[in-house]
Protein backbone atom coordinates (compact mmCIF):
# COMPACT_ATOMS: atom_id res chain seq x y z
CA UNK A 1 0.00 0.00 0.00
CA UNK A 2 2.78 2.41 0.52
CA UNK A 3 3.25 2.52 -3.33
CA UNK A 4 -0.49 3.10 -3.96
CA UNK A 5 -0.18 6.04 -1.83
CA UNK A 6 2.94 7.95 -2.65
CA UNK A 7 1.95 7.93 -6.54
CA UNK A 8 -1.67 8.87 -4.82
CA UNK A 9 0.47 12.12 -3.22
CA UNK A 10 2.11 12.56 -6.16
CA UNK A 11 -0.75 12.91 -9.02
CA UNK A 12 -2.52 15.47 -5.79
CA UNK A 13 0.77 17.35 -5.95
CA UNK A 14 1.32 17.69 -9.81
CA UNK A 15 -2.82 18.45 -9.92
CA UNK A 16 -2.10 21.46 -6.86
CA UNK A 17 1.15 23.01 -8.38
CA UNK A 18 -1.07 22.89 -12.41
CA UNK A 19 -3.69 25.02 -10.13
CA UNK A 20 -1.21 27.51 -8.47
CA UNK A 21 0.60 27.94 -11.99
CA UNK A 22 -2.89 28.60 -13.91
CA UNK A 23 -3.87 31.47 -11.34
CA UNK A 24 -0.36 32.50 -11.31
CA UNK A 25 -0.91 33.20 -14.83
CA UNK A 26 -4.38 34.63 -14.66
CA UNK A 27 -3.23 37.07 -12.07
CA UNK A 28 0.23 38.15 -14.19
CA UNK A 29 -2.21 38.50 -17.44
CA UNK A 30 -5.11 41.13 -15.20
CA UNK A 31 -1.72 43.28 -14.16
CA UNK A 32 -1.09 43.75 -17.41
CA UNK A 33 -4.19 44.78 -18.96
CA UNK A 34 -4.47 46.86 -15.88
CA UNK A 35 -1.12 48.70 -16.26
CA UNK A 36 -2.28 49.13 -19.94
CA UNK A 37 -5.40 50.40 -19.05
CA UNK A 38 -3.82 53.02 -16.86
CA UNK A 39 -1.30 54.12 -19.44
CA UNK A 40 -4.11 54.82 -22.11
CA UNK A 41 -6.04 56.82 -19.47
CA UNK A 42 -3.02 58.88 -18.49
CA UNK A 43 -2.98 59.58 -21.94
CA UNK A 44 -6.43 60.42 -23.20
CA UNK A 45 -6.47 63.06 -19.97
CA UNK A 46 -3.23 64.77 -21.94
CA UNK A 47 -5.16 65.04 -25.42
CA UNK A 48 -7.97 66.30 -26.50
CA UNK A 49 -10.50 63.75 -27.88
CA UNK A 50 -9.71 62.96 -31.67
CA UNK A 51 -13.72 63.50 -32.91
CA UNK A 52 -14.26 67.36 -31.49
CA UNK A 53 -13.78 69.32 -34.73
CA UNK A 54 -13.25 72.28 -32.89
CA UNK A 55 -12.55 73.52 -29.59
CA UNK A 56 -15.61 74.69 -27.44
CA UNK A 57 -15.88 78.57 -28.17
CA UNK A 58 -15.24 77.93 -31.88
CA UNK A 59 -18.36 75.43 -32.31
CA UNK A 60 -20.38 77.85 -30.23
CA UNK A 61 -19.59 80.86 -32.38
CA UNK A 62 -20.56 78.33 -35.04
CA UNK A 63 -23.82 77.53 -33.44
CA UNK A 64 -24.94 80.73 -32.86
CA UNK A 65 -24.37 81.88 -36.34
CA UNK A 66 -26.08 78.86 -37.48
CA UNK A 67 -29.48 79.96 -35.04
CA UNK A 68 -28.79 83.37 -36.44
CA UNK A 69 -29.14 82.46 -40.21
CA UNK A 70 -32.34 80.59 -39.04
CA UNK A 71 -33.78 83.23 -36.90
CA UNK A 72 -33.57 85.59 -40.26
CA UNK A 73 -34.52 82.45 -42.67
CA UNK A 74 -37.71 82.44 -40.29
CA UNK A 75 -38.48 85.98 -40.52
CA UNK A 76 -38.58 86.21 -43.98
CA UNK A 77 -40.82 82.98 -44.18
CA UNK A 78 -43.12 84.78 -41.70
CA UNK A 79 -42.70 87.92 -43.87
CA UNK A 80 -43.47 86.11 -46.83
CA UNK A 81 -46.47 84.84 -45.26
CA UNK A 82 -48.13 87.73 -44.49
CA UNK A 83 -47.74 89.31 -47.92
CA UNK A 84 -49.52 86.15 -49.06
CA UNK A 85 -52.10 86.40 -46.54
CA UNK A 86 -52.83 89.64 -47.51
CA UNK A 87 -52.90 89.32 -51.00
CA UNK A 88 -55.08 86.35 -50.40
CA UNK A 89 -57.51 88.83 -48.13
CA UNK A 90 -57.15 91.22 -51.61
CA UNK A 91 -58.60 88.78 -53.67
CA UNK A 92 -60.92 87.31 -51.63
CA UNK A 93 -62.95 90.99 -51.75
CA UNK A 94 -62.17 91.97 -55.46
CA UNK A 95 -64.14 88.12 -55.82
CA UNK A 96 -66.96 89.14 -53.75
CA UNK A 97 -67.15 92.54 -55.46
CA UNK A 98 -66.82 90.76 -58.48
CA UNK A 99 -69.62 88.29 -58.12
CA UNK A 100 -72.11 90.97 -56.51
CA UNK A 101 -71.17 93.12 -60.15
CA UNK A 102 -71.98 90.19 -61.93
CA UNK A 103 -75.26 89.69 -59.82
CA UNK A 104 -76.33 93.19 -60.93
CA UNK A 105 -75.38 92.98 -64.41
CA UNK A 106 -77.32 89.88 -64.70
CA UNK A 107 -80.29 91.90 -62.93
CA UNK A 108 -79.69 94.66 -65.87
CA UNK A 109 -79.81 92.09 -68.51
CA UNK A 110 -82.45 90.10 -67.62
CA UNK A 111 -84.71 93.63 -67.11
CA UNK A 112 -83.29 94.78 -70.52
CA UNK A 113 -84.31 91.14 -72.21
CA UNK A 114 -87.68 91.43 -70.48
CA UNK A 115 -88.73 95.08 -71.84
CA UNK A 116 -87.43 94.06 -75.34
CA UNK A 117 -89.72 91.11 -75.06
CA UNK A 118 -92.07 93.29 -73.95
CA UNK A 119 -91.94 95.72 -76.90
CA UNK A 120 -91.62 92.72 -79.24
CA UNK A 121 -94.41 91.12 -78.01
CA UNK A 122 -96.45 94.49 -78.30
CA UNK A 123 -95.32 94.79 -82.25
CA UNK A 124 -96.70 91.69 -82.70
CA UNK A 125 -99.80 92.85 -81.27
CA UNK A 126 -100.12 95.96 -83.16
CA UNK A 127 -99.05 94.08 -86.48
CA UNK A 128 -101.89 91.65 -85.72
CA UNK A 129 -104.74 93.55 -85.15
CA UNK A 130 -103.95 95.62 -88.28
CA UNK A 131 -105.46 94.50 -91.91
CA UNK A 132 -103.50 92.24 -93.06
CA UNK A 133 -103.06 94.35 -96.75
CA UNK A 134 -101.90 96.51 -94.80
CA UNK A 135 -99.59 94.57 -93.25
CA UNK A 136 -98.52 93.01 -95.85
CA UNK A 137 -97.26 96.00 -97.21
CA UNK A 138 -95.41 96.36 -93.81
CA UNK A 139 -93.80 92.91 -94.26
CA UNK A 140 -92.69 93.18 -97.95
CA UNK A 141 -90.28 96.37 -97.13
CA UNK A 142 -88.80 94.01 -93.73
CA UNK A 143 -85.84 92.67 -94.18
CA UNK A 144 -87.28 88.82 -94.32
CA UNK A 145 -85.35 87.32 -91.13
CA UNK A 146 -87.24 90.24 -89.05
CA UNK A 147 -90.70 89.92 -90.83
CA UNK A 148 -90.10 86.00 -90.08
CA UNK A 149 -89.18 86.88 -86.42
CA UNK A 150 -92.78 88.72 -86.37
CA UNK A 151 -94.64 85.98 -88.59
CA UNK A 152 -93.62 82.96 -86.03
CA UNK A 153 -95.26 84.71 -83.22
CA UNK A 154 -98.16 85.27 -84.47
CA UNK A 155 -101.18 83.52 -84.46
CA UNK A 156 -101.56 80.84 -87.75
CA UNK A 157 -104.52 82.75 -88.97
CA UNK A 158 -103.31 86.35 -88.58
CA UNK A 159 -99.85 85.25 -90.37
CA UNK A 160 -101.57 83.48 -93.39
CA UNK A 161 -103.65 86.46 -93.71
CA UNK A 162 -100.48 88.71 -94.01
CA UNK A 163 -99.01 86.03 -95.80
CA UNK A 164 -101.64 85.65 -97.94
CA UNK A 165 -101.10 89.65 -99.03
CA UNK A 166 -97.26 89.62 -99.60
CA UNK A 167 -95.76 89.01 -103.31
CA UNK A 168 -95.25 85.11 -104.16
CA UNK A 169 -91.53 85.59 -103.83
CA UNK A 170 -91.66 87.73 -100.42
CA UNK A 171 -94.15 84.88 -98.90
CA UNK A 172 -91.51 82.71 -99.92
CA UNK A 173 -88.56 84.12 -98.29
CA UNK A 174 -90.56 84.36 -94.91
CA UNK A 175 -91.78 80.91 -95.09
CA UNK A 176 -88.36 79.28 -95.84
CA UNK A 177 -86.93 81.33 -93.10
CA UNK A 178 -89.71 80.54 -90.61
CA UNK A 179 -89.52 76.61 -91.64
CA UNK A 180 -85.37 76.67 -91.31
CA UNK A 181 -85.90 78.13 -87.86
CA UNK A 182 -85.78 74.74 -86.25
CA UNK A 183 -84.32 72.54 -88.68
CA UNK A 184 -80.47 72.05 -86.85
CA UNK A 185 -82.73 71.74 -83.24
CA UNK A 186 -82.04 68.33 -81.73
CA UNK A 187 -84.75 65.74 -82.21
CA UNK A 188 -84.26 63.61 -79.14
Amino acid sequence: MSGRGRSGRGTLFIVALLLAASGALRVGSGVGAALARTDESAADAATPPLDCPAPPIALAEALQLREDRLVAREATLQDRLAALDLAESAITARMVDMQALEDKLRATVALADGAAEADVERLTAVYQAMKPKDAAALFEAMAPEFAAGFLGRMQPDAAAAILSGMSSEAAYGVSVIVAGRNAGAPKD
